[in-house]
């Protein structure tokens, strides 16, 4: 199975209902894997997440993505935390069993779906499957609505002990580097940064900079990839 022609298959989510989730394989022996979570506006198959989910595969890392309860089922309104959080517990133990990992495991997701994986990283279930997580991969981390800093989600960020990629556009509405980076330097948990240069929320950059998004998402999966294999 190779990265463009993803792998699918159900994690049930008794008594309410399953989800669907694709395995973008890597090539690589004993690769490591990472679990990557949609956003709240858009589920596994919006071209950013496939994007992203591909380069990465290609750079030696498995990489499976799902979707949500509330986006498998069509509905606009995320669900409430405890269901996400219910849906990620479910989807990493599925993942486990299906796949028998041997390589490094890491959790993440873009914007929405990252920040239920640091919930789950910041009180770590102790199911066997959440015992193998070493790693916590955050793609536009939303540490607050745009425009209201006041509320900032971070409550929960000290309980996380394990390692943390961070990956944050410098102009991105929903915290910019000067607001994320004191947030998870304050941290006991190791955090490594990379800053997109002019980066939006979904790390688009002005074309005056001279890169297109091809660069930027090659420069991402570097860093992930990278990251995951050190």
């Amino acid at each position: 199975m190779t990265s463009a022609t993803p792998a699918e298959f159900t994690v049930d989510l008794a008594p309410s209902g399953a989800v669907t989730a694709r395995h973008f394989a890597s090539a690589a022996a004993a690769s490591p894997l990472l679990v990557l979570a949609h956003g709240a506006g858009a589920d596994q198959r919006h071209r950013w997440m496939v994007d992203m989910a591909r380069r990465v595969s290609l750079r030696g890392v498995d990489v499976v993505t799902f979707n949500f309860l509330y986006t498998e089922q069509r509905r606009r309104t995320p669900d409430r935390a405890p269901v996400l959080e219910q849906t990620w517990r479910a989807v990493l133990e599925g993942v486990v069993q299906q796949l028998e990992p041997r390589g490094r495991v890491a959790v993440g997701g873009k914007s929405m779906g990252g920040r239920i994986a640091s919930h789950m990283a910041a009180n770590v279930p102790e199911d066997p499957a959440w015992q193998k997580v070493n790693g916590l991969v955050l793609l536009g981390y939303p540490l607050h609505p745009p425009g209201q800093p006041a509320k900032a989600r971070v409550a929960h960020l000290p309980g996380i002990r394990m390692p943390i990629l961070l990956v944050q556009g410098t102009r991105d509405t929903f915290g910019t580097r000067e607001e994320v980076e004191p947030v998870f330097r304050a941290l006991d948990a190791p955090v490594d940064f990379e800053f997109i240069d002019g980066g939006d929320h979904g790390f688009a950059v002005p074309k005056s900079s001279g890169r297109t998004e091809a660069d930027v998402h090659d420069a991402v999966a570097d860093v992930i990839s990278t990251w995951l294999r050190s």
